[in-house]
């Protein structure tokens, strides 16, 4: 499939925004993949990781061209930009688990080599005793994300700590990583979207100018535009204002910053101009916001 043909989705399975202050998600495959048909078409996504853990069931997966079956008890690895789709048997039980590309950063300079399986797109059969210590992580992470409490945060980085430390033990047969989808098979505009994303990571809080971002890409912006809208279906600046979205509502449910800092902290010279840059792509206020937020902060 053309990469231009390929949908780019902002979650699992469809179109749409990051639906959450919290650096992941997490929701039982039925759930979505019932509504679908138990099929899911490839697609990618430009900046999420997801974790797939089937405790029941099967699955036909294409990664990246390549077709695997694969039944329960499973664990499923596929890294941001990676052309993914499934065909679930209707008995599937499980959780999908995706990871925001900032959860991905923390976590690699956390984890150090350990986060590395996160970059390796392919499915891995679990054997005894790590399937059911698997399998108590992820029902541990669906627990702690439905159902919001005091230290919500603390906790999912912790388990998601546990959960790729566990999913880096998987063996990996001689010969995969050099098969799997990997940066040295990456097309040029991929490795350029992949940096574009880490200088956003870096800067976003000063708020560059898509021509500032192009000159340290050593491109044009209307290279840079034409990159992001073909490969994450984006513009640009889209692709900046995403990240300062998820920041600001981050710090508006977890910290007691006032709306004024919060728009400082980012690079906006006044409060009013960030109060419309939020309404604008949530439908409301900053404070709005946070009085809809549930007590989770630390």
């Amino acid at each position: 499939m053309p990469d231009a043909a390929v949908p780019v989705f902002k979650l699992y399975g469809e179109t749409r925004h990051w639906p959450t202050p919290d650096l992941l998600h997490c929701e039982s495959i039925p759930e979505r993949s019932r509504l679908h048909d138990w099929r899911i078409r490839p697609h990618r996504h430009s900046d999420l990781v997801h974790l797939l853990h089937l405790s029941a069931g099967e699955v036909e997966l294409e990664l990246e061209g390549s077709l695997h079956r694969g039944r329960a008890p499973l664990l499923i690895v596929v890294p941001a930009l990676c052309i993914h789709g499934f065909r679930f048997s209707p008995d599937t039980q499980g959780h999908i688990i995706t990871l925001a590309r900032p959860l991905g950063e923390a976590l690699a300079s956390r984890l150090g080599e350990a986060a590395a399986i996160l970059n390796r797109a392919a499915p891995y059969p679990l054997g005894e005793p790590q399937a059911r210590r698997i399998a108590r992580l992820v029902a541990q992470v669906d627990e702690e994300y439905r159902h919001p409490a005091p230290g919500r945060e603390r906790l999912l980085g912790a388990l998601c700590d546990a959960l790729v430390v566990e999913a880096s033990r998987l063996s990996v047969p001689p010969g995969d990583a050099a098969r799997s989808p990997g940066p040295r098979r990456e097309a040029r505009s991929l490795r350029h979207l992949k940096h574009y994303q880490a200088l956003i990571e870096q800067q976003f809080r000063q708020q560059p100018s898509v021509e500032r971002f192009a000159e340290q890409l050593g491109m044009t912006s209307a290279h840079l535009n034409l990159l992001c809208r073909r490969l994450a279906g984006r513009s640009a600046l889209q692709l900046l204002h995403e990240r300062l979205l998820l920041e600001a509502k981050r710090q508006l449910t977890y910290t007691n910053m006032t709306v004024g800092q919060v728009a400082d902290s980012l690079g906006f010279s006044e409060p009013a101009y960030f109060t419309r840059f939020f309404k604008r792509l949530t439908g409301f206020s900053p404070r709005d916001f946070r009085r809809r937020q549930p007590e989770t902060a630390d």
